[in-house]
């Protein structure tokens, strides 16, 4: 049957890139506004609380980065197949994307059932932490199938450029989250008072009801993407995760280097974990908004790529730049401005202040950088090469931030640890700047 072409391949550049990633831009501001939401709960509970989330952040950002790294590389493939107009291709793409969802959210449930304590015990020796930390991550990880479902099915509606489905998906979850986050933790409306455990329950529960929301938007609303049955084809797999490892990976690594600061951090202060976690929330907050604009972008190249439309690739890829970058100066300087008054959402102590507040406004300069290096990772993504993103990521957190945060740790202040990632975003934008200018050029050049 003739399908007719899809908006990827004909809509302007300015207008599709609006229309596909606006709907993404804000479905990922309202998840990072949950996750503020959901540590704002927390901090009233105690600042144990909320160092205890800060330290089972890695695992979560784990699960994310499978779930994500999977989404990133059928995401790639199914658009690259409908421009080719190969859809028997991207219905089995699909099929096996879904599979591998499950798989995942079943290994989750193993590891939840012995992984969690260990994992906080070997970053804190407070036993409060401890504790609410384990309770955190049983919960979240147990019933992860949520998340890897519903990540899933928003790449499939992205793939396609359906993208204020995926909009409406995380909308539904994510406000489901913020309603219910006070209820469960405080114990509103005869409820128990659950604290922690609490905010768990709310999150999971988000993700399932979005899962179902969209898993009804798939069925009913993308017909270019037919899913019949679970399928493991090792081709399809492979042609998956040689674009979604390497963004696995690079995910994982930053869980990684979360992990070993704050390992450093718990010899300063249970405080400085805490500034260190609150960073990573706001973090989410400015850098959703950015990946809402890559995931826009990443369809569009790979649908064109696999079109073979030049000069559609070169104008996506410039209008994405200079979007991203407009959006990193305005946040910089509003965080530089108001450090204080964004900490105090978390309910910040008084020792969390007098660390997170030169944190955040050192921080903040690297996100002017952060967003060409996020942009250029997507684009390398798009035209089926995660290695140059992943050799970014390592480059950027293993070879400078951590060796600076060390020697800061040992010879100087932990304000030094924040430059770091300054002058790691530095570096990343020379690393990308070189293979746009080879790499995507040859891309573009042999089409």
């Amino acid at each position: 049957m003739q399908k007719n072409e899809n908006k990827l391949g004909t809509m302007s550049i300015p207008k599709l890139l609006f229309q596909v990633s606006f709907p993404i831009v804000i479905s990922m501001f309202i998840q990072s506004m949950y996750n503020l939401v959901d540590s704002y709960y927390i901090g009233k509970i105690n600042e144990e609380a909320f160092t205890a989330i800060a330290i089972a952040f890695p695992i979560q950002n784990i699960m994310i980065g499978i779930g994500v790294g999977t989404g990133v590389g059928m995401n790639s493939l199914i658009s690259r197949y409908l421009g080719e107009k190969n859809f028997d291709r991207a219905n089995k793409t699909a099929e096996n994307g879904l599979t591998l969802a499950l798989l995942y959210g079943l290994l989750l449930f193993i590891l939840s059932r012995f992984l969690p304590r260990p994992f906080v015990a070997a970053q804190t020796t407070n036993e409060n932490i401890i504790n609410y930390g384990v309770d955190y991550l049983q919960i979240v990880m147990g019933l992860s199938i949520g998340v890897f479902t519903q990540i899933f099915l928003e790449r499939t509606l992205q793939s396609t450029g359906r993208t204020v489905f995926t909009m409406l998906t995380q909308l539904i979850g994510a406000v489901l989250n913020i309603i219910l986050d006070p209820i469960f933790i405080f114990g509103y409306f005869g409820l128990p008072a659950m604290g922690v455990r609490g905010a768990a329950v709310a999150t999971v529960t988000g993700q399932i009801i979005g899962a179902i929301c969209g898993a009804y938007f798939q069925g009913k609303f993308n017909p270019e993407i037919t899913i019949k049955k679970l399928s493991l084809n090792p081709k399809i797999i492979k042609g998956i995760y040689i674009v979604g490892i390497p963004s696995m990976i690079t995910i994982t690594i930053q869980s990684f280097t979360i992990y070993v600061l704050n390992k450093m951090l718990s010899e300063i202060s249970t405080s400085a974990i805490a500034a260190l976690g609150a960073y990573f929330k706001v973090q989410s907050f400015v850098f959703m908004p950015i990946f809402g604009i890559n995931n826009g972008l990443v369809p569009i190249i790979a649908y064109n790529y696999g079109a073979k439309n030049k000069e559609r690739i070169i104008k996506s890829i410039k209008l994405a730049m200079i979007t991203v970058t407009v959006m990193t100066l305005i946040v910089s300087g509003l965080i530089i401005s108001f450090p204080r008054e964004i900490l105090k959402i978390f309910s910040a102590s008084g020792k969390m202040l007098e660390i997170g507040i030169p944190m955040l406004r050192i921080c903040a300069l690297s996100y002017i950088f952060a967003g060409i290096s996020i942009v250029g990772t997507s684009v390398f993504q798009a035209f089926g090469n995660g290695i140059l993103a992943l050799v970014d990521s390592i480059l950027r957190q293993i070879v400078v931030l951590l060796p600076v945060a060390y020697i800061a740790v040992t010879y100087f202040t932990v304000n030094e640890i924040w430059w770091g990632y300054v002058i790691a975003e530095i570096g990343s934008v020379f690393f990308i700047a070189y293979f746009m200018n080879t790499f995507v050029r040859r891309k573009i050049e042999a089409i």
